[in-house]
């Protein structure tokens, strides 16, 4: 590095520098604001779940509706994110591997339920599947149900979801380039053997992640699910469902103790994050880097 190139870069970090004080001013503003917005609502949900003792709060969980409710999330979390892993991958791979036409609206897709309201995709579902569609009616002739039950939740989920896997991997498969999967082809590996052994390593740590937020996403969704779901109690009411109702019937000890199982996830979602990348950031950060 010359030495006009070595000032010119001294004088910026200076320039950029904060001093003591404006750092503890930044620093405590974030801290304070994420204790109000996050961690104080997070701990007010475990105290009114716990406000009238353990008891109460294991009578709420064991009760038959909120079991209906807690199997229906974790069956649509089953579905919906092993759906969005294979969609994710097959999209990542097209985008950042080859170039075809309608490559950028593909992608524009992929992030338009990042765009849109959930209640927006549930209300589309019930015009292609609902009974005064035109498929609705043949499809329940034929002993189909869709709107107002698990299908239609989970195609719901599904189209929720699906940016979360694809836009983790998309960048880092791009970032890697084709290098690799090129050379193992030409030293004679088939396609699926590239993929497994070449592509997959390359990209595990990013999919563990899409997979991670997927599937807290998949849990914890509303809007979409409220629309297509008809609110049938022990039926079709997934957690955050129940959890409104518990609310509105002025149940607040089950509301809020049943709350604490989507805080509990998004926890161990955030836990088991921070533990892949103490553990193995090294890895991580080589693979992205690749």
């Amino acid at each position: 590095m010359s030495a006009k190139a070595a000032e010119t870069r001294a004088s910026f970090h200076e320039a950029a520098s904060e001093t003591a004080g404006w750092r503890f001013v930044l620093t405590a503003v974030a801290v304070a604001f994420m204790a109000l917005v996050v961690l104080l609502p997070l701990v007010l949900v475990f105290v009114e779940a716990f406000r009238k003792g353990t008891s109460e709060f294991v009578a709420a969980l064991a009760e038959p509706d909120a079991l209906s409710a807690i199997r229906l999330t974790l069956t649509v979390a089953a579905i919906a994110v092993p759906l969005n892993l294979v969609f994710g991958i097959a999209a990542a791979w097209a985008i950042a591997k080859f170039e075809f036409r309608g490559k950028a609206f593909l992608t524009t897709l992929i992030d338009l339920p990042f765009s849109i309201s959930p209640v927006i995709s549930g209300l589309v579902y019930v015009l292609l599947f609902g009974s005064q569609s035109l498929v609705g009616p043949w499809l329940k002739s034929h002993g189909v149900e869709i709107i107002f039950a698990v299908p239609g939740i989970v195609l719901a989920t599904v189209f929720v979801t699906f940016p979360f896997i694809a836009r983790e991997l998309i960048p880092l498969m791009e970032q890697q380039g084709a290098g690799d999967e090129e050379a193992a082809i030409s030293l004679g590996a088939t396609g699926w053997q590239t993929f497994r052994y070449v592509t997959l390593p390359n990209i595990k740590w990013g999919l563990l992640y899409g997979v991670l937020l997927c599937n807290a996403r998949a849990m914890g969704e509303f809007g979409a699910v409220s629309v297509v779901s008809g609110h049938v109690r022990g039926l079709t009411e997934t957690m955050p469902l129940h959890i409104e109702v518990l609310y509105n019937e002025y149940n607040f000890v089950a509301a809020f103790a049943v709350s604490t199982l989507l805080a509990l996830l998004a926890l161990v979602t955030l836990a088991l994050k921070t533990i892949l990348e103490l553990h193995y950031g090294e890895e991580i950060a080589a693979s992205r880097k690749h």
